[in-house]
């Protein structure tokens, strides 16, 4: 575990965050997309982990990092492990809340549906997140943040952008709170290649010692 800063892209993530207790950055990354060879960066991402979370992943020990990467039941592992999670995700891209919003809202849905778990409640809980987001501009540097507690199924949303309060939302849908979780730690089907490939070699190492 390090006590440096992390950049990256030029945003910095410190290397333990605190919330009902010290969690570490165990993985970071962007998002992005390439166009006409032209890589356009959306959002950096910092992942915060329980140091507990080892143990639940024990009979991963020994794996490289780049196996770990492309093990599916690993990052379902590491998703549904009762440990303390938070996600801090920094706009490096001024996009419209509503953009990101409906990103959110397709991943999810699609998540949900193939697992067959699509109904009316998980509907109008994405919708109130979707609803949530309409109204925010992401500017640069604003923090998109996730606080997934150990013990409930629950989520906790907050954005905040430099001069306004800081908004929060908190969800309540088992389901959607697990697929928002896969969306950003669903290993090779993540949104981020480079938080997964991070988190996969970190936990790789971790495990080892």
């Amino acid at each position: 575990m390090g006590t440096e800063v992390v950049m990256v892209d030029e945003i910095p993530f410190p290397p333990q965050i605190t919330t009902t207790k010290p969690l570490n950055l165990l993985g970071h990354g962007l998002t992005d997309i390439e166009i006409h060879f032209l890589q356009i960066k959306f959002t950096a991402i910092g992942v915060y982990l329980d140091p507990e979370i080892l143990s639940h992943l024990q009979q991963w020990k020994g794996k490289q990092g780049s196996s770990l990467a492309q093990d599916d039941d690993f990052f379902d592992a590491l998703v549904s492990a009762p440990v303390e999670k938070f996600l801090r995700i920094v706009v490096i891209k001024e996009i419209k809340g509503s953009q990101y919003g409906v990103q959110l809202e397709s991943a999810v849905r699609d998540r949900l549906a193939g697992a067959d778990k699509y109904e009316e409640e998980e509907e109008s809980a994405l919708e109130k997140i979707v609803e949530f987001f309409q109204s925010k501009y992401f500017k640069k540097d604003s923090v998109i943040a996730y606080h997934f507690p150990a013990t409930s199924p629950t989520a906790e949303i907050v954005f905040t952008s430099e001069g306004k309060e800081d908004s929060k939302i908190k969800v309540e849908n088992a389901n959607v709170v697990e697929m928002i979780k896969k969306w950003y730690l669903g290993g090779a089907r993540g949104v981020s290649p480079t938080t997964t490939s991070s988190l996969a070699n970190t936990l790789s190492a971790e495990l080892s010692k």
